[in-house]
């Protein structure tokens, strides 16, 4: 089985993406600008096509890199970023006022040194704002042409749908892997329903699916998986046994753990797309090498087996994010 190009909005894209977080924040140690650039050049050279940013990376530095480094190619690119997490000073809050979605988008333009962006999210629930509101003031922005279609990220079926009786909503943004499971409760089927595309961050389990953790003790101070459940000493243990025998399962069917990943995530939907992070040009290549490949039900049924919400040790967020998040949660 082989697996084609997916829509979003209407436009068809390769089904893996490219999330640029990595490239400014988040894990590790953001490269430099010109290997940033380099590797954002190398991305549209081995036919990544959908590129995914937000305000908050970085407080800037991801828009203004990909601005920089790709407007003369702008053309050549579905581009996604995102509003609603806002950061003044040392203070940080989820906002989507019609009029500070409406600022941020004109920052993020500026940065970003186009006039339209052709998905524009809300990152994050605003439980202050009517989700009404906050689509209303995006559906103003899509018929100026500054935005080509409208985006939720971490929210749930419920307010997908009262966002999709404002205005068409293009794409849900979820983390979504073998081991974050939350979208299959029932956000996936709510897509389905409304006619969004589903697209999965961290499909390989913020590198732990890819073989990219092995020791939590040697992750960077300011890396965000030290704050996160399922790598502190408690709970990786226990994960770590769970990614050994998916990494054997890798190695049976000859790819790598990240490929299996990205494979397991596409066959769950063909409205779902994923967008993997990466700040390495090796492994940028190695997430797209095998993008049309799907293993048999029998491996498939396997993985599903193996790596779930009942067997994964700890939560994905620390309380204190997840009353952050709207998405629906497992039951006990």
């Amino acid at each position: 089985m082989t697996i084609a190009k997916r829509p979003i909005n209407g436009r068809l894209t390769n089904p893996v993406g490219l999330g640029c977080m990595s490239l400014s924040w988040a894990y590790g140690v953001p490269p430099s600008e010109e290997d940033g650039a380099k590797l954002l050049h190398r991305a549209l050279d081995v036919g990544y096509d959908h590129l995914d940013t937000a305000r908050i990376y970085g407080l800037g530095h991801n828009e203004t890199l990909i601005g920089k480094t790709l407007k003369e190619n702008r053309s050549k690119f579905f581009l996604a970023s995102k509003t609603g997490i806002i950061v003044d000073g040392d203070k940080r809050r989820i906002d989507c006022k019609p009029a500070t979605i409406r600022t941020a988008l004109e920052e993020s333009l500026k940065c970003l040194q186009t006039d339209y962006i052709d998905l524009y999210y809300l990152h994050r629930r605003d439980f202050e704002t009517p989700i009404e509101d906050s689509v209303g003031a995006l559906a103003e922005l899509v018929k100026e042409g500054k935005i080509g279609s409208i985006g939720l990220s971490e929210m749930s079926a419920d307010t997908l749908r009262r966002a999709s009786a404002v205005h068409p909503i293009a794409a849900m943004q979820t983390e979504y892997s073998l081991w974050t499971r939350n979208p299959e409760i029932a956000v996936l089927d709510a897509c389905r329903e409304v006619g969004a595309t589903f697209v999965a961050f961290s499909p390989v389990g913020r590198g732990a699916l890819a073989n990219g953790v092995r020791d939590t003790d040697a992750l960077v101070d300011n890396d965000l998986r030290k704050g996160q459940p399922r790598f502190n000493a408690e709970n990786w243990p226990v994960n770590l046994a769970l990614i050994d025998a998916f990494n054997a399962i890798a190695t049976e069917q000859g790819v790598t753990p990240a490929q299996l990943s990205l494979a397991w995530v596409l066959s769950r939907g063909e409205h779902i797309v994923t967008i993997p992070g990466t700040a390495s040009i090796a492994h940028l290549e190695e997430n797209v090498a095998r993008w049309d490949w799907q293993p048999d039900a029998v491996t498939l049924a396997k993985l599903d087996a193996l790596i779930n919400q009942r067997t994964v040790a700890g939560p994905r967020y620390p309380d204190a994010m997840q009353r952050t998040i709207d998405t629906e949660e497992f039951t006990a």
